[in-house]
């Protein structure tokens, strides 16, 4: 296995391009000669990033979209089909989390989730997959989490959202046998890329609730994600630890594990 030539008329579209694993995704993309097709909400991000990677890179393209937007998903092929491109990689990087009991949650901030972390991937993936099995050649990879392996008290939706992701990557490991096609889910373990700041968790709670050595530099992650689409790997999971603590939670009893996850985390800490 190995990723897709670039050619001109091809593209790596990548989403939630605008920061942390997806720009890094993007950059890491670039440096191995891809065209890119940048997909965010935030134009501004979007166009920084495209200015950086121009030169590097293949062809680069922003697209501004609202993925948890369903018509807004479905126009992409179009936008992209106008450009002159087709999409050999489609990098499902876009996601987001709420934090806290659902007892106390916004419904329509959990809905949303859903239609970001979940309904997105597979959305996309089913507009862009037929025309790559047609080609004969691609890659998906889709950007789960560690928290795929196990349930997440404080994190419900989100951990549920990546075990889906999880299972529907392996799902598709299993139809793209033999087609060209390659797809791998990308779970990381904790990543400094403001992620948990912009679900509402304190500055530094998440550093104190996880040991420093499951914490993975960003760009580690990106390689990672990228090497495994390359080398056909279904499954990426960056550093020793967090390949070790994804294996013991999967194996773990979750009647002892879900009481343990459930004292320690720092959403559920709260008045």
């Amino acid at each position: 296995m190995s990723l897709p030539t670039p050619a001109p008329d091809r593209t790596a579209l990548v989403t939630g391009a605008s920061s942390g694993i997806g720009r890094e995704i993007a950059r890491e993309l670039a440096r191995r000669g891809h065209g890119l097709t940048l997909v965010a909400r935030s134009a501004d991000k979007l166009a920084e990033l495209a200015d950086e990677l121009r030169g590097e890179a293949g062809r680069v393209e922003v697209l501004p979209t609202d993925l948890s937007d369903p018509a807004a998903r479905a126009g992409l092929p179009e936008r992209v089909e106008g450009l002159g491109l087709g999409v050999d990689v489609l990098v499902n990087n876009a996601g987001l989390s709420t934090f806290g009991p659902v007892d106390r949650s916004d419904p329509a901030a959990e809905l949303n989730l859903v239609e970001v972390d979940v309904a997105a991937v597979v959305d996309l993936t089913s507009r862009f997959l037929g025309a790559m099995v047609e080609r004969g050649t691609g890659g998906v990879l889709n950007v789960a989490s560690t928290a795929a392996f196990q349930p997440l008290p404080g994190q419900a939706a989100y951990a549920a959202a990546k075990a889906f992701v999880l299972s529907y990557t392996r799902s598709l490991a299993g139809e793209l046998r033999d087609t060209g096609v390659t797809v791998t889910a990308l779970c990381p373990g904790p990543v400094r890329t403001g992620f948990g700041d912009a679900a509402g968790l304190g500055e530094g709670e998440a550093e104190a609730a996880l040991p420093s050595f499951l914490w993975e530099p960003v760009e580690a992650v990106a390689r990672c994600g990228v090497d495994g689409l390359a080398s056909g790997h279904t499954v990426a999971i960056p550093g020793v630890a967090n390949r070790a603590l994804a294996g013991l939670a999967h194996l773990t009893p979750k009647s002892l594990l879900v009481p343990l996850v459930a004292a320690r985390h720092p959403g559920l800490r709260r008045p």
